[in-house]
């Protein structure tokens, strides 16, 4: 690609591209992830960041510890029902486009600690776009599932200047997510002025 960009260049004197494909380079050359170490997941997302790993390599240099600076919600670790709605409102502040990785099998699907407190899995309250196994995941994998979204992002994102003004979300299954928990009160309710409630499993 860069040798025909290359040749296009010295023959024609000029590059041509589309709008669109200049937002979906900047946007998968440039992912900022937003850590959220809940446990002990999160040493392997700090060996991620250092020299040996060499994440700048894909632009994710410098980790955001705001979600309005955010691209990539990293989630690492247990997440418990108490937690849930923090985790979920984080999200909610990110702007669009946004991503989420499960890293670990306790994000994932609760790991080993399946229990009543205990989510079995982030996916039960927001849209996961890839997972990570692994107790802890290598730093490798979750490099790997990062260059995932990268991928998903140069072949079925379709930025928003290219919708011409039409809301559309980044994932199908934002939508399915937004509209399961809209109103919903109770567990994952992000309504701070009530009272946490006894939930019944279905």
């Amino acid at each position: 690609m860069g040798l025909s960009f290359t040749k296009s260049a010295e023959e024609n004197g000029f590059l041509t591209t589309s709008v669109e494909e200049i937002i979906k380079w900047g946007q998968k050359n440039a992912l900022w992830p937003m850590p959220l170490g809940i446990s002990c997941c999160a040493i392997e997302m700090m060996a991620m960041g250092a020299t040996r790993f060499d994440v700048a390599r894909f632009g994710m240099e410098v980790m955001r510890m705001t979600p309005r600076q955010a691209d990539v919600l990293l989630v690492a670790g247990t997440v418990t029902k108490k937690m849930a709605w923090v985790v979920r409102r984080i999200y909610d502040q990110m702007p669009d486009p946004k991503w989420v990785i499960s890293m670990g099998v306790c994000a994932s699907s609760g790991g080993m600690f399946r229990s009543y407190s205990v989510c079995q899995g982030i996916d039960k309250f927001l849209p996961v776009d890839a997972y990570v196994s692994g107790c802890p995941p290598r730093p490798e994998s979750v490099i790997r599932a990062l260059m995932s979204i990268q991928d998903r992002i140069d072949q079925k994102y379709r930025p928003a200047i290219a919708n011409l003004g039409k809301s559309i979300s980044q994932t199908p299954r934002q939508d399915y997510f937004d509209s399961k928990f809209a109103g919903v009160k109770g567990l994952y309710s992000l309504d701070e002025n009530q009272e946490p409630r006894e939930q019944t499993q279905k």
